[in-house]
């Protein structure tokens, strides 16, 4: 996310309040169980769950290798359209990300989450800016906190890469992220281009927003909770992004997602990727696909780790419905430039999808 002209207001803008250490917090809780009341969720226990569901109503598995196929590749596509159509989420297997790459950045990661406080502190988020150590969307010392640290990082372009903010333990740390991020991107600018084509717009159209496009990577460490269900991991939210490709570090789930007025359980398939699409897709298809809300719980006994990878266009974009899926119904979301788009939503409170309705047009 570019800073423009005025840099240093932006990235004010864009800060979020400092907070505790959940990881600490939750160590204390050996001794105590007292859960500070920021922290406590009446809703988490209130909103319903499905507890099971039939095979037909899992999230849709969508095969990467089929789509490159030439021979499979127009009936995997329709089932990607209508994965984006209907459900918003997909699983993606035979992906072609090198295992040797994934396997680096989920060594990296428990590494890192292992490390003293004080030795993840020297990678903590400077004030007013997003990159490092700490938390996102704390915008009053009054709002509920999430059960969870995290490390965010601007990963393309690369000269808005933050690189010191990287960590340095482990010593691999940087050189995971580079090459995982590169990865997840490549996969992503492809997946988006058979949407684009699915959609009847020009995927050589996509390819030219993407290029340079803008990737942002967000660890997430959510501790054990011996009060789980008075807790979440992560705020419900929609993502701003085009699409999220977010990979599941160890074996403890906790993803869900909002369908049909109830909580999901995402149930990740091993070594896949749990895709979304984002607020910007639902936006650009003028709400043809739709952005799904969608939350993290917590564990009372484990630790759960995952990888989000946000991928959105450059920041010469104009965020708005194409002009190509217009032409019959009328605009339902405002245009704007890309970087004042991403400022507002880090100036923003996680709140369901009140980001993507601020974007609507009134009726």
């Amino acid at each position: 996310m570019a800073a423009g002209n005025n840099g240093k207001a932006s990235e004010r803008l864009m800060g979020s309040l400092p907070v505790d250490s959940v990881q600490a917090l939750a160590a204390s809780l050996a001794t105590s169980n007292h859960i500070p009341t920021r922290y406590i969720r009446p809703e988490a226990e209130s909103e319903p769950v499905i507890i099971s569901c039939a095979a037909e109503d899992e999230i849709p598995v969508i095969d990467f290798y089929k789509l490159l196929d030439p021979e499979l590749s127009d009936a995997e596509s329709s089932k990607l359209h209508l994965a984006c159509q209907n459900w918003g989420f997909f699983q993606l297997i035979n992906h072609g990300v090198p295992e040797e790459v994934i396997q680096k950045m989920m060594f990296v990661i428990e590494e890192f989450f292992k490390l003293p406080l004080d030795e993840k502190m020297l990678f903590k988020q400077p004030p007013g800016q997003l990159d490092g150590y700490g938390q996102l969307f704390v915008i009053s010392e009054e709002q509920k906190l999430d059960w969870a640290d995290i490390l965010y990082f601007q990963t393309s372009p690369l000269h808005l890469r933050k690189i010191g903010l990287w960590p340095t333990k482990p010593s691999t740390f940087r050189d995971a992220l580079d090459e995982y991020s590169m990865e997840v991107k490549k996969l992503s600018n492809c997946l988006l281009e058979f949407m684009a084509k699915n959609l009847g717009l020009d995927p050589a159209e996509m390819a030219g927003m993407l290029e340079n496009g803008d990737q942002s990577v967000r660890i997430n460490c959510y501790p054990p909770c011996p009060a789980d269900k008075k807790v979440l991991g992560f705020s419900p939210h929609s993502d701003a992004s085009f699409l999220t490709l977010v990979l599941q570090v160890n074996d403890v789930p906790g993803l869900q997602i909002r369908r049909n007025d109830k909580w999901f359980p995402v149930k990740p398939l091993p070594g896949a990727f749990v895709a979304n699409i984002g607020d910007i897709l639902e936006i650009l298809s003028n709400g043809k696909y739709k952005s799904i809300e969608h939350r993290a719980v917590t564990n009372t006994e484990k630790e759960r780790f995952s990888i989000a990878a946000f991928h959105g266009p450059n920041t010469n974009a104009t965020i708005g419905p194409h002009s190509e899926l217009v032409l019959e119904d009328k605009p339902l979301y405002k245009s704007l430039d890309y970087e004042s788009y991403m400022k507002l939503f880090f100036a923003s409170k996680l709140d369901g999808k009140s980001f993507l309705g601020r974007m609507k047009l009134n009726e």
